[in-house]
């Protein structure tokens, strides 16, 4: 039975969400003995899914956290000092390639696949494994921190092109979101397959939520990404909604423990029970995690999204929905696939709470005519990057 590890970088959920997609239609092609690496969060996930004996701890290098997303100076000077509690960046790699050494000498894997983890890619091409690099990033255009990065995204290329084949989890040209953030080398573009976005549409199925925000015109409003970035994205939003009055917006955490918990215009909270019995005038429904039936019906009846710049949010909201969206970056990432959504008349950006309302009332009052624009990017628009990407794996092991 062929063995495959799956390495998944533990900065923020997409790397998690996107790999276990991958693995689904994995399982489908045929019987694998399939491992799991990676730290932090992710691997308390995968801990709750999979055997223990099939899930490794790897701790890969992450950025350390500031006000508002990675610390840039913290980070910088983290490379060759100890800061934060952490070991010298340069010490952390080491004992990342270490521990992924004597992970691939032991279990002796016939594929490694890689969502995000570079290290793996160097094991594995100096042990001979055939590897697979899953991601929507190269050598991203770099704004806020241009000085600083620019030497780590050329060493962070260079890693991702050891990999046997890349896989371009988006759509291919003209239709990438993440255009701006691959600028590949001629060695990587020969390597280089786009296999679809991960985004996928979903079984439609009727929940109270669904049924509340029926027939209402709403914003939605996302909270993603880690505690920095999802805690400096609600300061923006509580600042929008003081400029917003009683428009209707749906806000979405991070957090899978937040209640859901419903405003209604009399200033009374409620569950969404409640609401619907009584047929509340709402204002604002916050929730935690949403299921994937009250996510696409978020989606479906929503006027406009606003976002950071996920990529995996983004193919869900331009080209599974065709919804405009308002973005509001927090890494260079971000602002590239944001920008590259606004250059082709599928939303806005903003830079902060009174901006973000601004663009708010554009979209509601009709101004802008984002639809054309939105609908033929979805006739272009490719899913299914989790089944192209099995394919290639399926491919590599030769069945």
């Amino acid at each position: 039975m062929p063995k495959v590890c799956q390495s998944i970088y533990p900065w923020g959920g997409g790397h998690h969400a996107r790999m276990m997609k991958l693995d689904r239609r994995l399982r489908e092609l045929g019987e694998f003995e399939c491992h799991y690496a990676s730290g932090g969060h992710v691997l308390e996930k995968l801990l709750a899914e999979f055997a223990p004996e099939r899930v490794h701890r790897i701790d890969m290098p992450v950025p350390i956290d500031g006000k508002e997303g990675p610390s840039i100076a913290l980070s910088v000077a983290n490379l060759l000092a100890p800061v934060a509690g952490r070991p010298p960046l340069v010490s952390q790699i080491a004992r990342h390639l270490r521990a992924e050494a004597a992970l691939f000498d032991r279990e002796r894997f016939d594929l490694a696949i890689n969502d995000g983890d570079m290290g793996a890619n160097v094991i594995a091409d100096r042990r001979a494994v055939p590897s697979l690099f899953v991601t929507n990033q190269f050598r991203p255009r770099l704004y806020r921190s241009r000085s600083y990065f620019y030497p780590a995204m050329l060493f962070i290329a260079k890693q991702i092109s050891r990999a046997t084949r890349i896989i371009v989890a988006d759509s291919p040209p003209p239709h990438a979101i993440c255009e701006y953030n691959l600028n590949f080398t001629r060695e990587a573009a020969e390597k280089a397959e786009y296999v679809g976005h991960f985004a996928e549409p979903v079984k439609r199925e009727k929940t109270d939520l669904g049924e509340l925000v029926s027939g209402c015109e709403f914003g939605y409003w996302m909270r993603t990404g880690n505690r920095s970035t999802s805690e400096a994205t609600a300061e923006r939003y509580r600042q929008a909604f003081g400029f917003m009055g009683g428009k209707k917006r749906i806000v979405s955490h991070a957090d899978p423990a937040v209640p859901t918990v419903v405003t209604c215009s009399d200033g009374s909270k409620v569950s969404v029970a409640e609401a619907l019995d009584r047929k509340a005038d709402w204002v604002q429904i916050d929730a935690g995690f949403l299921s994937e039936p009250e996510k696409d019906a978020v989606l479906e009846g929503c006027s406009y999204a606003v976002v950071n710049g996920s990529h995996t949010a983004l193919g869900e909201i331009l080209g599974v929905k065709s919804r405009p969206i308002i973005g509001m970056p927090v890494y260079d990432e971000h602002a590239n696939q944001i920008r590259w959504a606004e250059e082709r008349g599928m939303g806005l950006a903003a830079k902060d709470g009174r901006s973000a309302a601004e663009a708010a009332d554009r979209i509601l009052d009709g101004r802008g005519g984002f639809q054309d624009a939105l609908d033929k990017f979805s006739k272009g628009f490719v899913h299914g990057g989790a089944s192209g990407a099995a394919r290639i794996a399926a491919e590599a092991l030769e069945i």
